[in-house]
């Protein structure tokens, strides 16, 4: 039988790397009280969860523009991870979501599981000010991988980058 966590609300919320680039391990990190719950993701999910936070607050900022961030709470800014980090299980899909009567935006981890098994998840409920924090942090975590190589569009590793669109040929 599967599993539901709920950290509602959560006092501290991240995304934290482990490792060098291209070698890096992405978390979710949520935490309420002493309850820390460590998830591990994919970088382009860190990458799409930053987007689509971005996207969340416009259309909440149309829908509900009195609750909006213009009075921000205070938060634990301390973006780290916390220690120890044991994750929970790997990420399979993410779900968003609002509730306009506690003012809260949750986000929702599913395990990464076969098809046949029911995930374990974990849901995050955080306020817009602790999502807008978390938004800049997350881009910068993600533009500080390896760099990407300007003719194929792979990534370039400290030890060099074999790149097929260099041939000894002008295109």
């Amino acid at each position: 039988m599967a599993r539901h966590i709920e950290l509602n609300p959560v006092s501290h919320l991240t995304i934290g790397t482990i490792g060098v680039p291209g070698q890096r391990t992405f978390y979710l990190q949520g935490s309420k009280g002493n309850n820390t719950i460590t998830l591990i993701i994919e970088k382009h999910q860190a990458a799409m969860l930053s987007a689509s936070f971005v996207s969340l607050l416009e259309e909440l900022d149309r829908q509900y523009p009195q609750q909006g961030s213009g009075t921000h709470e205070v938060v634990l800014a301390d973006l780290r991870l916390r220690e120890p980090i044991n994750a929970l299980f790997r990420v399979g899909n993410i779900g968003l979501g609002y509730n306009d009567e506690i003012h809260r935006i949750v986000i929702v981890a599913y395990e990464l599981v076969s098809e046949d098994e029911e995930p374990n998840m974990v849901s995050y409920w955080a306020t817009r000010h602790q999502i807008e924090l978390l938004i800049e942090h997350t881009r910068e975590l993600v533009k500080a991988g390896r760099p990407i190589c300007g003719n194929c569009g792979g990534p370039i590793d400290s030890e060099g980058h074999f790149c097929p669109k260099r041939n000894g040929f002008r295109f």
